[in-house]
């Protein structure tokens, strides 16, 4: 069996598709899937709306843009987990430490984030802060599996493969996600979403779901 590492490393895509990767039965699996979600889990959001009521005063949802289907924008949801002055606490900590700015400038990403809440960390080592993006599938912006979504800025990284990463609806959990996430360079976040595109299956969308239940499980690799 050739190994996905070994396909990462010869894929390409080139050509943009006039309907998104997967068609009627992705959106199918989605919706229904989604709602059935939205219904099992729909006590435990509850809950962590009153615990960020209790304690932070700021807004429960955050909602920033991101790229989509053929490039479109669209908000994506998600429970808030920074404090209200994150973009200030951000520009502090890259002015001041060139590690953290290293690190920034690598992977848009900090392991050690100064703007997350500590109910925030808690929702983000699970995972949990991302439930609120079973409405984006709902609303067709998302779907269940599908590349990470991206802001405008994150595009030049993508280079020619940018036409991949548009044929598809950006997904709740993806390929990335469940192969290392935190751990993986952006170099590789592009090549899984690639792959991603030129193999869908409901098979390997299924398969994906799996996994990440269990890399949740695990607190594996959080965002």
């Amino acid at each position: 069996m050739v190994k996905i590492s070994t396909l990462l490393r010869q894929t390409e895509v080139t050509a943009v598709g006039d309907l998104p990767v997967g068609g009627g039965a992705k959106r199918a699996i989605d919706v229904t899937i989604a709602l059935l979600a939205l219904i099992v889990l729909s006590p435990l959001m509850l809950m962590i709306v009153v615990l960020m009521k209790l304690t932070d005063p700021g807004p429960v949802f955050f909602g920033h843009k991101r790229v989509g289907f053929e490039g479109r924008h669209f908000h994506c949801f998600k429970f808030r987990s920074m404090a209200t002055n994150s973009a200030e606490l951000l520009q502090r900590l890259l002015q001041s430490d060139p590690v953290a700015r290293a690190e920034w400038e690598t992977s848009q990403k900090l392991r050690n984030d100064p703007r997350v809440t500590r109910l925030g960390r808690i929702l983000r080592e699970t995972s949990l802060d991302e439930l609120p993006q079973l409405f984006n599938v709902l609303k067709g912006d998302m779907s269940l599996v599908g590349p990470r979504p991206i802001v405008d800025e994150e595009i030049y990284r993508y280079s020619h493969r940018f036409s991949a990463y548009k044929r598809v609806r950006p997904g709740v959990t993806g390929m990335w996600q469940v192969n290392g996430r935190s751990d993986a360079t952006y170099a590789s976040r592009v090549k899984f979403d690639t792959f991603y595109v030129r193999n869908w299956s409901v098979p390997l969308d299924l398969a994906i779901l799996f996994k990440t239940v269990g890399v949740v499980l695990r607190r594996n690799g959080s965002c």
